[in-house]
């Protein structure tokens, strides 16, 4: 197969179990806390998610089953490709091998289906009839939108106002699915209406616009919020990825060097990773890369602390990597890596010691982004091109080295929807953003008050 561009699954290959990583963590992740730091129990999560979904959360079973409705949804699309960069390899004239998968083959065009179709099913199965949530370069929310079509719900997204503006076409895509779609802040609910009275030009940020779906939908009792990242169900039901990419290894007898994903809440990295950082665990070598925006460099330079998940505070405090609630990331074009906080699995690993980070500038993100659009083909969205010019940089790294190296990394969509940005990077309109240390102090402050997790072991 030394030929081989695309390795695929057969249908009745597909994993028919999630991969729970708690199960295999040195130590246990810290617990959700009230704003005393006392542990909070499943019950406090009932008005906010239905409890068949909170059990998955809070579970430390190594395997959940998947069923047979989700497995149905998911081959829509699913088994999705692994694929090789043949052509961005002759390019770069690197020893390395380029793998990626896929994940822009769903209906959406990204990774956000996996859980989107599992959350819609969850929650008609416990009885809720709406859905409401949050995104922030749409690329949930249009996932969710086709989810609730696909199992019969009706969907509510509020968009981050800046990625609203940006891609419009993002918003028309939820509207043929079904959902009503909303800038956020809004005059809807009270929190945008307090942030707009205070700051009515403001871009909005994921903080805010969580903030607003919660306060909707613990309003009515057959409403319920969804999260497209962050939460442990959630990367659960990613975990998919990263198990189908090591039965297509197999098939190719290859493992990666390094595993490489971008990073905002978690999600798309975890998907392919944590399977892998299983492996890391029981004495396999292999790197973990998580790659970020300067402009939102939560894993790379925020500290770990118990934070909200919301600018209101509505949800339970969480042990992650923070830039602070109150964090409102500049208007850089990768939507979906601008959440202040990273989701508390991935912080715990990354603070185990188990996965590095890398913050990126988004012209060298764009850059690369250009050189995959010209070797590959496809033109990918600005949250994957964190992920392509971190691989361009180990594709590098191994021809100056003049050795072999299996990269493997998380195409966690396309960009066809984001075009927006590249017409501003192709007339020199982008900017870096680095975040500026005075601006990190500030953000942070409001993490003094708060309870502090357990110092590492």
């Amino acid at each position: 197969m030394s030929d081989y561009v695309k390795i695929f699954l057969d249908e009745s290959e597909m994993p028919r179990q999630w991969y729970n990583i708690q199960a295999d963590l040195p130590t246990p992740l810290p617990p959700p806390v009230d704003k005393q730091g006392n542990p909070i129990g499943p019950d406090a999560l009932a008005p906010v998610f239905p409890m068949n979904l909170i059990e998955q959360e809070v579970s430390t079973e190594r395997w959940i089953d998947i069923p047979e409705p989700i497995m149905e949804a998911l081959t829509l699309w699913r088994p999705s490709p692994l694929c090789r960069a043949r052509q961005l390899e002759k390019k770069l004239d690197t020893p390395a091998i380029i793998l990626y998968k896929n994940e822009g083959v769903s209906p959406p065009g990204s990774h956000k289906p996996n859980t989107a179709v599992a959350q819609a099913y969850y929650n008609r199965e416990f009885g809720i009839k709406r859905l409401v949530t949050e995104t922030g370069a749409g690329q949930w929310g249009s996932a969710l939108a086709m989810g609730c079509r696909i199992m019969g719900l009706e969907c509510k997204v509020y968009m981050v106002r800046i990625s609203f503006d940006q891609k419009p076409f993002r918003k028309i895509m939820m509207q043929v699915w079904g959902a009503e779609c909303v800038p956020s802040p809004s005059e809807n609910t009270r929190t945008g209406r307090a942030i707009l009275a205070e700051t009515p030009d403001t871009p909005g940020s994921l903080g805010i616009a969580i903030s607003e779906a919660i306060e909707e939908a613990v309003t009515d009792d057959k409403t319920r919020y969804a999260l497209g990242s962050v939460l442990n169900h959630v990367l659960l039901h990613q975990s998919i990825i990263g198990l189908e990419a090591q039965k297509q290894l197999e098939k190719i007898n290859l493992y990666p060097d390094v595993v490489i994903g971008c990073a905002g809440g978690g999600s798309n990295f975890a998907g392919l990773a944590f399977p892998f950082v299983r492996d890391k665990i029981h004495g396999r070598d292999v790197r973990i890369l998580a790659v970020e925006p300067t402009a939102c460099p939560t894993l790379t330079r925020a500290p770990y602390a118990y934070d909200s998940g919301d600018v209101a505070m509505m949800t339970p405090l969480l042990a992650m990597y923070t830039l602070g609630h109150g964090f409102v990331p500049a208007p850089v074009h990768a939507g979906g890596l601008r959440y202040h906080g990273m989701a508390p699995l991935v912080s715990h690993v990354q603070r185990e010691g188990l996965s590095e980070a890398l913050a990126l500038d988004q012209v060298e993100c764009y850059q690369a982004a250009m050189q995959w659009a010209h070797t590959e083909g496809f033109i990918p969205a600005p949250e994957t091109s964190h992920a392509i010019a971190a691989v361009i940089r180990e594709a590098n790294q191994a021809r100056e080295e003049g050795k072999q190296r299996v990269i493997l990394f998380n195409w966690s969509g396309h960009g066809l929807m984001d075009l927006s940005g590249y017409d501003n990077f192709l007339n020199g309109h982008l900017t870096d953003y680095h975040l500026p240390d005075d601006e990190l102090q500030r953000s942070t402050a409001v993490l003094d008050n708060l309870p502090k997790p357990p110092p590492r072991g």
